[in-house]
């Protein structure tokens, strides 16, 4: 019987060395996932091609609208229960209610959008989809 670490393909044996939790903190700080300490953003949401610090190629993202259903469904989830909190405690004005939702909810919808592209490529990364798991 052999033994389990040759009966391996290489890219299970390479898939261990990618956690998933570090990969996404480094991605929502907007950081290299296999590095940590180089941007993976230039610009407010075009991702690099490749890390300036330890070029880890990440043109393969597919991160697409991903980031944006994510920051709807978080600002969306917040913002509602707490719309009808303040509307049936306070009962200000409609107007008054509106401009400070209209300020909140745009305020962290561009606050999110950036950190969750950066989870979502991170998270790619981690996993090797997407080419993420080629050899260079």
């Amino acid at each position: 019987m052999q033994d389990n670490a040759q009966t391996r393909s290489p890219v299970d044996a390479k898939s261990a060395e990618r956690p998933l939790g570090p990969a996404l903190r480094r991605g929502w700080r907007r950081k290299c996932p296999n590095c940590g300490s180089g941007p993976m953003l230039k610009g407010y949401l075009k991702v690099r091609d490749h890390c300036p610090v330890c070029r880890e190629d990440l043109f393969h993202h597919r991160a697409d609208d991903g980031p944006a259903y994510m920051t709807i469904l978080i600002v969306g989830h917040l913002a509602a229960p707490l719309l009808g909190t303040v509307w049936m405690a306070w009962q200000p004005e409609p107007l008054v209610l509106f401009t400070i939702f209209a300020i909140g909810t745009v305020a962290l919808s561009l606050y999110l959008l950036p950190r969750l592209k950066g989870a979502m490529v991170a998270f790619q990364w981690a996993r090797r989809m997407h080419g993420f798991g080629r050899e260079s």
